[in-house]
């Protein structure tokens, strides 16, 4: 048996579509989906009653605590499955997903497969369009090989909506309750740690819908960098080294600041030139490139405003993140906070 295990939050206009490509699936063992609901407000708990009547292999229980690593830990403990692939509600899968990904699991003797993103914006605007380029290009989101262009199957650090063999969590335990964000990158180090084989199938492909707007994409990389400094100190060690670049540009800033406060405006002209002049410079020429081979009206202009929403939202994040890990070692945890999308 397959357990598939679904998080949800006020998924109201994907919900139906994720469930819909588990349930088209083309594996033919068995097969039970799970989905717990951090509470929502927005009809997708409506939806859910509809499926489950429905479907008798779905099932869905309420999450209060309203964040991930709760919704996919209580998913776990209700599944029985063999295989848990754990997914996402903000994503469509192919018609062979899940067998595609038990075949690659057991031919390679992994403990975690997954696949590559190919990130499809959330409507035809182009505020939407450019936040679906820039998070699936290099400039956006650094070497994240999940999120670029792949061919070759390889061992890889983490996969997107990982498909495990059960004894892993019955090795290493389930997914850490202090992480909101990046709860995947700490339980894919932690099996990494224990000698456990991650391979990225690139021939598996998820469509993946990007936040709709600016608001909701700063809000998603400020918690991925928030929480990142957490990982680090739970795993021991830094997972990546492109996540430094965003805080460290980020904490540039603060030297054009400090100048421009302390009323010496030449010098803090001249920081401001020298840190933004070649970054503009750099996004401008990637954002003309990009958009010169789509055909939205005004996309350059946002591929521009977004490029700058990335780094500094995920830099932001990551710097408060590390003076809240301070106060984490010496006792107190980070609170969750509440995420929707």
């Amino acid at each position: 048996m397959v357990s598939i295990i679904i998080p949800c939050r006020n998924e109201q206009p994907y919900i139906a579509k994720a469930l819909d490509s588990v349930l088209n699936q083309d594996y033919v063992g068995d097969l039970e989906i799970i989905v717990a609901d951090g509470m929502s407000d927005d009809g997708t708990r409506v939806i859910l009653d509809e499926y489950a009547a429905k479907y008798p292999q779905i099932h869905w229980v309420d999450n209060p605590e309203g964040v991930v690593p709760y919704a996919l830990n209580r998913c776990i403990a209700k599944s029985k499955g063999d295989i848990i692939i754990r997914l996402d509600a903000h994503s469509i899968y192919p018609q062979d997903y899940i067998s595609e990904l038990t075949k690659y699991l057991s031919s390679l003797n992994a403990d975690n497969v997954g696949g590559v993103w190919i990130t499809k914006p959330a409507n035809n605007s182009a505020e939407a369009i450019a936040i679906a380029l820039a998070t699936s290009h290099p400039l956006g989101v650094g070497n994240s090989e999940f999120r670029l262009e792949n061919d070759t199957i390889k061992e890889v650090d983490t996969v997107p909506y990982g498909c495990y063999k059960r004894e892993v969590f019955d090795k290493i335990g389930l997914f850490d309750t202090d992480l909101v964000r990046n709860q995947d990158d700490e339980l894919n180090a932690r099996l990494k740690k224990h000698g456990g084989k991650i391979f990225m199938i690139p021939s598996v492909k998820i469509s993946y819908f990007a936040r709709p707007n600016f608001k909701k994409m700063r809000k998603m990389f400020y918690h991925y960098g928030l929480y990142k400094p957490l990982v680090n100190v739970k795993i021991g060690a830094p997972t990546t080294i492109r996540q430094f670049i965003p805080p460290a540009f980020t904490l540039a800033q603060l030297l054009w600041l400090i100048l421009a406060l302390l009323g010496n405006f030449v010098w803090a002209t001249v920081a401001f030139v020298l840190i933004w002049a070649p970054y503009l410079g750099i996004i401008s020429l990637v954002s003309a490139k990009i958009s010169g081979k789509e055909k939205t009206p005004g996309l350059f202009m946002k591929l521009v405003q977004t490029f700058p929403q990335i780094h500094l939202s995920y830099g932001w994040g990551y710097l408060l993140g590390f003076f809240k890990v301070l106060a984490f070692l010496t006792g107190r945890k980070m609170k969750p906070v509440e995420i929707s999308r």
